[in-house]
């Protein structure tokens, strides 16, 4: 019979040891306990350890010096299925690192060599509500606000910092914190006692649009009971895979679109695809499915939108304003086609002070007329335009109190001109990512916040 898994993720500090703690001391089952820390101290797993009053702690495999869903991907497999051999338990919990992205962890117990032992139950993110408040919806708290006590506290606030490359030398890492909400199937919003009740509200508003399919539950402490986490059957892979708010927005939006007759082949306003690359020659494909329509706790003041243009960006202007982005947006992804890009599929990603651009893959139309065609037969419902193919911008946007229309038309002053379309776009001063091994992160920086800070960074690079 297969052991099932919980996968518990959530930054470093957010409270997964003080609730794993407090699981192992409340409850009678016979848990085994994978920990991922990162760092030549793994603090997490001496912890637990203690907690867990083994005798010699080899039930706690301890992973060091590299993520587990990355670089020590296959030490994973290994390790679970070495301690499923060795030592007789009823549960497994991975507490994975505080920068470890959940989908590919998932996947190894589900596609994977651990997926023959074992059965994933759960993937549960753990947010600190305090830094999540401060990071993605403090900017705009006192808009609309009259007294002069709530402007002189806006005003003071902290310009945007440089935000680098996270502990994986990869991605800001706002970026990965969202991606764990994005992945999961229960979120625990924890350290509620340190944010106010209109704060914890604004919290689980912003993650129920991030994440409409997730279960949300608030805790101090990490108190929570062991059926929330235990044996609860939430996984499904395609399920979580496509959950994420801004995926259901898009594809909500092109639903609405079909519905309504419109015409993609020529369309300039908003739209909706996600696209996924899986094969050798990273070229992209569509990814469609049944999803409910996105629709936000309006009572928390937050929107949704979608922005499609069939026209590239200028990259300067672009970069610039993805230098200076409104502070009540919370979120922005999905494809861009940056000129002088022609054959980089680029995905965008803002998450709080910072965007990571990445080449995700190759646009259908860069491909040989041959290869051209059989994507094209394989997908009747492909968006092509006879001189540009399927190169297009598409883009969900999910912000609190701001103005979409702004967004939406400052994104269009972006855009090539007519003028510009005609010239050749290889003169253009050009930062964007080039290769599948490289992005590139942009922020504002605290001392010229009009200067764009760009930050290539290679995925060949070793991780710690």
């Amino acid at each position: 019979m297969s052991v099932p898994v919980t996968v518990l993720c959530g930054e470093l500090g957010a409270g997964k040891t003080t609730l794993l703690s407090a699981l192992l001391e409340s409850t009678d089952r016979e848990i085994a306990v994978l920990v991922n820390d990162v760092g030549s101290v793994n603090v997490d797993a001496d912890l637990v350890e203690a907690r867990t009053d083994l005798r010699t702690g080899e039930e706690v495999v301890a992973l060091e010096n590299g993520c587990i869903c990355c670089s020590l991907g296959g030490e994973l497999s290994r390790s679970v299925i070495q301690l499923w051999k060795e030592h007789d338990f009823e549960y497994l919990v991975v507490e994975a690192s505080g920068v470890g992205e959940p989908e590919p962890i998932a996947r190894q117990f589900v596609r994977g060599p651990a997926g023959g032992p074992y059965d994933l139950d759960a993937v549960v993110t753990v947010v600190d509500a305090r830094r999540f408040h401060d990071r993605f919806a403090a900017a705009d708290a006192v808009d609309g606000a009259t007294d002069d006590a709530a402007v002189a506290a806006d005003e003071s606030r902290d310009p945007p910092q440089r935000q680098g490359p996270d502990e994986t030398g990869s991605r800001p890492l706002g970026d990965l914190l969202l991606e764990q909400v994005e992945f999961c199937d229960l979120l625990v919003v924890n350290k509620c006692d340190l944010v106010s009740e209109t704060e914890r509200e604004r919290v689980v508003g912003i993650l129920e649009t991030l994440q409409p399919r997730a279960e949300i539950v608030t805790t101090e402490y990490g108190a929570l009971e062991p059926d929330a986490l235990l044996e609860s059957g939430r996984f499904d892979l395609e399920a979580a895979a496509e959950s994420a708010g801004w995926k259901r927005v898009i594809e909500a939006d092109a639903e609405d679109r079909d519905d309504a007759g419109h015409d993609h082949e020529h369309d300039r306003g908003d739209g909706g695809h996600e696209h996924d690359h899986g094969d050798e020659e990273h070229e992209h494909d569509r990814v469609h499915g049944d999803h409910d329509h996105a629709h936000p706790p309006e009572r928390y003041g937050i929107e949704v939108d979608t922005y499609h243009r069939r026209r590239p960006f200028h990259p300067e202007r672009f970069l610039a304003l993805l230098a200076d982005l409104p502070a009540g947006l919370v979120r922005a992804k999905g494809l861009c086609w940056i000129a002088g890009r022609e054959r980089q599929a680029i995905t965008m990603s803002y998450a709080g002070t910072a965007t990571a651009l990445e080449v995700t893959g190759r646009w259908i139309a860069s491909l040989s007329e041959e290869r051209q065609d059989q994507y094209r037969k394989a997908q009747n419902d492909l968006s092509w335009d006879e001189e540009w193919g399927d190169r297009e911008t598409r883009l969900a946007l999910i912000g609190r109190d701001l103005s979409m229309d702004d967004l939406q038309a400052r994104l269009d002053d972006c855009l090539l001109t007519d003028a510009e379309m005609d010239a050749d776009w290889s003169t253009f001063e050009n930062p964007a990512p080039t290769g599948m091994d490289e992005f590139v992160t942009v922020s504002a920086t605290s001392n010229e916040p009009d200067r764009v800070a760009l930050e290539a960074i290679s995925r060949d690079e070793p991780r710690d």
